[in-house]
């Protein structure tokens, strides 16, 4: 268990931050925006959880404890010196994915097959699942884009690709199993 006496560290004044293996980088290095924005989608899953109940409420915390998980997997770069580190790298795995996936499924088999877009809305936990998914797709964009240079877990960015469908369908479970859906009206405004 890491012990935080001190929360303030001066270390950041000078615009670095230190990765999980000790280098130090910009704080706008691409790594620390992708990890950056991982930690934003858990803040917003946060926020969504003050809206569930139930078995999504416990869905979600899954979820953010995975995100610290992918968090401290996008921290830590070098994954070809996994096992010379002094205590094993946290790291995504395939098991985390599958769950997803399983979760999505069922969630899938509860509602009725779209035939229009939805729009971000309807009860109060739907709309911040919506907005927990637009900020996991950013956050899936930036561990891509970081992917194109550097060595990437690929089950960090299969997880944050099922997250955001995770996203969808739970707005649906939440707006009545889609029937509370806001659909969207191509052309209302013209």
């Amino acid at each position: 268990m890491v012990v935080l006496n001190k929360i303030y560290t001066k270390t950041g004044d000078a615009g670095e931050t230190a990765l999980g293996n000790g280098a130090r980088v910009a704080k706008h290095a691409l790594r620390v925006t992708a990890y950056g924005t991982v930690d934003e989608t858990n803040a917003t899953v946060g926020m969504a959880r003050l809206h569930a109940t139930g078995e999504i409420d416990a869905q979600l915390a899954m979820i953010q404890n995975d995100l610290f998980d992918l968090g401290a997997d996008l921290c830590r770069p070098d994954m070809e010196k996994d096992a010379e580190a002094e205590y094993p790298p946290l790291r995504i795995s395939d098991a985390q994915v599958t769950r997803l996936e399983t979760e999505i499924d069922a969630m899938t088999s509860a509602v009725e097959p779209l035939r229009s877009f939805i729009l971000p809305g309807g009860s109060a936990l739907a709309a911040h699942l919506h907005l927990c998914r637009t900020v996991s797709r950013r956050a899936e964009r930036l561990t891509v884009e970081l992917a194109t240079m550097e060595a990437v877990n690929p089950a960090a960015v299969k997880y944050l690709n099922r997250l955001s469908d995770w996203c969808f369908q739970a707005a649906r479970i939440a707006n009545n199993n889609g029937q509370d859906d806001v659909l969207w009206a191509p052309g209302a405004n013209r």
